[in-house]
């Protein structure tokens, strides 16, 4: 059985004061889940958060990485920052950093692999755009994006690892993929990670869904075989929804 995961982005919100008084609201709700939770964090709040969390099931998260361990790379953070903060997770690859970043899914693959010599459980992005879904190429798109991720990676790797699918025209938008639309793509990447790096490491692998995942929707969705949680962007921001979330198992269907 995999563990399902509920990982908060809160991407470019919250200052370290808001971000700690959001912890705390967090951290009771969150008893008895039965999941596990990250909370993926902006750099400058791993301070604030981090105390708060430390000694409980949640578990700190970085929200990007760069892929050398040190060097003349003026605002980037290594894996090895990170670890020494207490993160544990990173996502790699998100929509929003393949668009203003102009991240290449070999600049991911070398980030994936940074952060796994860390230590670090990356969460790997992947998904299309409206005009690819519309296009007919979502499954050739994730396919490849998820192989090239993780090019030259072990078996072992490729098990411990979590890949997120995010249907970007789903993100920010409100609109959701129907629960059978985000099941089938994960099970589309679930096939390819077996076929290219292992059966036994594909059904390990948790593979989330990323586009909108909120409290109306999130007991559908979970009821699905191959979604193993979300990877949760504005309903993150809210203790009492993202609570909801993780308790996701007690809301009726």
């Amino acid at each position: 059985m995999r563990k399902p995961v509920m990982a908060g982005n809160w991407k470019m919100n919250k200052t370290p004061r808001e971000a700690a008084a959001l912890a705390k609201e967090i951290l009771p709700l969150a008893e008895n889940a039965s999941c596990e939770i990250v909370l993926c964090v902006p750099t400058v709040n791993f301070h604030s958060v981090y105390p708060i969390i430390q000694n409980s099931k949640i578990h700190l998260g970085a929200q990007n990485v760069h892929y050398a361990q040190s060097g003349a790379f003026t605002g980037e953070v290594s894996a090895a920052m990170l670890a020494e903060c207490g993160v544990r997770y990173v996502i790699i690859g998100h929509s929003e950093r393949r668009n203003m970043a102009g991240e290449t899914d070999a600049v991911i693959n070398l980030k994936t692999k940074a952060a796994i010599e860390a230590g670090l459980i990356p969460i790997i992005c992947v998904g299309e755009t409206l005009d690819d879904r519309q296009a007919g190429y979502t499954n050739t798109l994730i396919a490849y994006q998820s192989v090239m991720a993780l090019t030259g990676l072990t078996e072992t790797d490729v098990a411990r690892l979590i890949i997120a699918y995010e249907p970007v025209w789903a993100i920010g938008t409100g609109v959701v993929a129907s629960d059978e639309q985000a099941n089938d793509a994960i099970g589309i990447i679930r096939s390819v990670v077996g076929k290219n790096f292992g059966w036994d490491a594909a059904g390990q692998m948790r593979i989330l869904y990323g586009g909108s995942m909120k409290p109306d929707n999130v007991s559908g969705l979970m009821r699905q075989p191959e979604i193993d949680g979300g990877l949760i962007g504005g309903a993150s921001l809210t203790a009492a929804d993202f609570s909801a979330l993780v308790h996701f198992g007690d809301i009726p269907s």
